[in-house]
């Protein structure tokens, strides 16, 4: 007898299990460059979308508890103090648009592979990371004081992620 993959315990294939758990670090890293920001703010908006992750693991939801689970297990857990390296996308709105379109991969995928609630606390947890994220600093200002908390460009890619994952 051989252990199945965990992919396999859920229904998954191993590209579909990639996806699903590629994706909330990818709307973490998405969240993050949409705007441009000093990199004491960056890592400001990793530090709150890797808590967003980690927070996941006490999910209601196996299926996300199991993926934000895998997320940890490769991107680091900073429960453990361990952080996240900077991705820095060459083109952050061309990221933005291949994330979108892997959002909306992902939310058909869930809608023909699990429960209705999986799916939807799946989905929100994704809008989640975002909002945590476009919302861990402002950007502008002089000195830390004043700007924006969520840019146009931030408000913009977290409402289409929002918009990709409704399908």
């Amino acid at each position: 007898m051989t252990d199945a993959p965990q992919y396999a315990e859920f229904g998954f294939t191993d590209a579909e299990w990639g996806l699903l758990v590629g994706l909330p670090q990818s709307v973490l890293t998405a969240a993050s460059v949409v705007t441009q920001d000093s990199a004491r703010k960056t890592r400001a908006e990793t530090a709150a979308g890797l808590d967003e992750i980690a927070d996941a693991r006490a999910s209601a939801s196996p299926l996300v508890t199991a993926i934000a689970a895998a997320v940890l297990d490769l991107t680091g857990d900073p429960d453990r103090g361990e952080v996240l390296p900077a991705i820095e996308p060459a083109d952050p709105a061309g990221y933005a648009r291949d994330v979108l379109d892997r959002a909306a991969q992902a939310a058909s995928l869930l809608a023909g592979k699990t429960a209705a609630a999986d799916a939807e606390t799946y989905k929100h947890w994704l809008v989640e990371i975002a909002e945590s994220v476009v919302g861990a600093a402002s950007t502008g200002g002089l000195l830390g004081i004043g700007g924006d908390t969520v840019t146009e460009d931030e408000r913009t890619f977290r409402d289409d992620l929002a918009t990709a994952l409704a399908g």
